[in-house]
């Protein structure tokens, strides 16, 4: 059962009526929740009458729905051609090595960080790539990595 529903009801209610409204309701409710899970989409359905596979359809489709809890510090890791040939996978396994993560785990048990790879961060002069949060770092090696994550709490 999904806890904590009056700002949800009073942000449905706001939108109730209108046309056009899953996107901005999915955003204000991440807001509100921190992600976008299957209890939640369900709730919205009960209560908006749109469709769930709608609902779930568009909540995958764009990439600023997050499915599932993330990490105080969101650690995106570029994927790119200009990241891919200056050896961004050997940043990879540094991280994944640093922050203890265990195969098919993306954030870490503390959530203090999450590892998402993405098509590319638009850096490429300063491949390999990584952006944690806002902050970004370029031109990595796999030992850049500690130093990196000490910075943030």
């Amino acid at each position: 059962m999904l806890e904590n529903t009056d700002k949800l009801d009073a942000l449905i209610q706001k939108y109730q009526g209108q046309e056009g409204i899953l996107i901005p309701l999915l955003q204000e409710a991440q807001e509100l929740y921190g992600h976008i899970n299957k209890e939640l989409m369900l709730y919205l359905s009960a209560k908006t009458e749109i469709p769930a596979a709608e609902i779930f359809g568009v909540a995958t489709f764009y990439s600023m729905f997050k499915l599932k809890a993330q990490g105080r510090h969101v650690i995106k890791i570029c994927k790119g051609t200009a990241c891919h040939v200056s050896d961004v996978d050997s940043i990879k396994f540094a991280l994944i090595e640093q922050l203890k993560l265990r195969p098919g785990e993306d954030t870490t048990s503390d959530m203090r960080f999450t590892l998402v790879e993405v098509a590319c961060l638009g850096c490429c002069s300063l491949a390999p790539v990584i952006m944690i949060d806002d902050k970004t770092y370029g031109k990595l090696a796999p030992e850049d990595i500690v130093g990196i994550l000490a910075n943030y709490s």
